[in-house]
């Protein structure tokens, strides 16, 4: 497996080793032991979400506020995803900046965002099924949420013949400066 950091060092990319034939593949998606030694510390996983979107749904930037704060390993099981993470750690040299790579079942990476950043994702085939796997439990009064397109934060998102298709809670989501709870 190759571990790459990303334009934000914390933020990783897991490149598994893919075994390929003509009856398909095998990969190992997950390795505790070697996913520890990569990120330097114990992780405790105790929640997988696995969601299905359509070709330009956008779903983020979504976190959790203290103390219930989540660290999140990413991956594309079908179709493929532009996937971004947020620095909302205030006292970060990278604070308010992003990374973003696209993901897919074709390649089989992973993405670490640890805690204190924020989460997104766009779809760019005609469907995607994108399950991660999280450190803490998801309270809803916990949940924060940081505009897609929030013009100090400039994602650049990759350009789609529609408009992303936005939940009505992601639609009216604040700017990073009008966020009330984000991270020291």
């Amino acid at each position: 497996m190759k571990v790459s950091p990303t334009a934000l060092p914390e933020v990783l990319l897991f490149e598994p080793d893919m075994f390929r034939d003509a009856r398909g593949f095998v990969v190992e998606s997950f390795n505790q032991r070697a996913f520890e030694a990569a990120v330097g510390h114990a992780a405790n996983f105790v929640l997988d979400v696995h969601s299905r979107s359509q070709r330009g749904v956008l779903r983020g930037l979504h976190y959790q506020r203290p103390p219930h704060t989540q660290a999140k390993l990413v991956r594309v099981s079908v179709g493929s995803v532009y996937d971004v993470a947020v620095d909302l750690r205030r006292s970060s040299r990278c604070f308010g900046q992003w990374t973003g790579i696209e993901l897919s079942a074709e390649r089989a990476q992973q993405l670490w965002i640890p805690q204190g950043f924020a989460h997104g994702f766009l779809v760019l085939s005609e469907s995607a099924e994108v399950q991660y796997k999280a450190t803490n439990y998801y309270e809803s009064h916990a949940e924060g949420a940081i505009r897609w397109d929030d013009p100090l934060i400039d994602i650049k998102w990759p350009a789609l013949d529609i408009q992303p298709l936005l939940s009505l809670k992601d639609a009216a989501a604040p700017t990073l400066a009008q966020a009330s709870v984000l991270f020291e």
